[in-house]
């Protein structure tokens, strides 16, 4: 059964007016995914976040909207119901510190489903090429709900090209005094811990995973760059 087809049997049909009632948020109690629906739940912690920030700015773009669509892979006959549940969300009176905390409870000892998350909201953010200040604190706000500090929050950002001039070294986490072997390690561990089949394996549903290419393009381009700048000194 597709993520989609479980959120449809947990929720019901919102262009209907069936299903669970009342805010959106509800719909993340861990109490009400608990029999193997943490999928859908995942699907939803992004659709609703992602609603939210598509609005941070006061401005909701088509620029946003589609990279709203590249997170969510909507399969055909899906996209009334998802498009319902993004317009419930931006109209809902919850906050998005309400979705951040019910989520991180839902993930809590998950913490490569939060940061995955994140990707898919900073995907949204640099959709129209700007960072604009209140997406920025926004982001911050999840990250904190989140549970990442100030210095994995600023790590997890670098690896998104709107922070492409960040050193290459902190992109990858690691000292500039570390061996060529050891970044090599470090490397290889971050590609592994990034590559499709092993996000799935986690639980990352398989409609999102596409999310992390951009983090994996600025890993590869931090890597890149260091060897280059060590071959020629």
């Amino acid at each position: 059964m597709s993520v989609w087809q479980t959120i449809a049997d947990r929720i019901g049909s919102f262009a209907q007016s069936s299903g669970i009632a009342g805010s959106l948020a509800n719909l993340l109690d861990p109490e009400m995914w608990l029999m193997g629906g943490k999928d859908a739940a995942f699907t939803l912690s992004l659709v609703a976040l992602s609603a939210k920030m598509a609005a941070a700015d006061g401005v909701v773009t088509a620029d946003e909207i589609r990279a709203f669509r590249e997170n969510v892979q909507i399969p055909a006959g899906a996209e009334s119901q998802v498009e319902r549940i993004f317009e419930l969300a931006q109209q809902d009176v919850a906050g998005y510190e309400s979705y951040a905390k019910r989520i991180e409870r839902l993930f809590h000892n998950e913490r490569d489903a939060l940061e995955h998350v994140l990707d898919g909201l900073f995907h949204i953010a640099e959709a129209d090429g700007l960072i604009h200040e209140d997406e920025l604190r926004f982001l911050q706000v999840v990250g904190e709900h989140f549970g990442f500090t100030d210095e994995e929050f600023s790590r997890l950002a670098s690896r998104h090209v709107f922070l492409g001039d960040t050193d290459p070294y902190f992109v990858l986490g690691v000292a500039p005094d570390v061996n060529d072997d050891e970044l090599k390690k470090v490397y290889r561990k971050l590609v592994a811990e990034h590559h499709p089949d092993r996000l799935i394996a986690k639980g990352v549903p398989e409609e999102l995973v596409q999310v992390t290419a951009k983090k994996m393009a600025a890993i590869n381009s931090a890597y890149d760059s260091i060897l280059d700048a060590r071959a020629q000194s």
